[in-house]
């Protein structure tokens, strides 16, 4: 089944200075997390789209890129359960 999380925490990947200076966040860690795991799902996936794309897809790559950030959701659960 899918991971379904709402509303993950997502800190900052590689926060850089401060914040409420005017500092730059950096991306979310969510993005960067879902950014290794896409090469995974690709590699897994790549006959998915054979079988037909689940309604709310409209490209393989859109399976793709909702299966990353499935697992991204998943891992930032994960990290807050512990």
């Amino acid at each position: 089944g899918r991971w379904v999380v709402s509303e993950p925490k997502s800190p900052p990947a590689f926060p850089m200075g401060d914040p409420v200076n005017g500092g730059y966040d950096g991306m979310p860690l969510r993005d960067w997390l879902a950014g290794h795991a896409i090469g995974a799902v690709i590699r897994q996936c790549a006959n998915d789209g054979m079988l037909g794309l689940p309604d709310s897809v409209q490209t393989i790559e859109g399976l793709f890129a909702r299966n990353a950030y499935s697992i991204a959701d998943a891992m930032l659960a994960e990290r807050e359960r512990t």
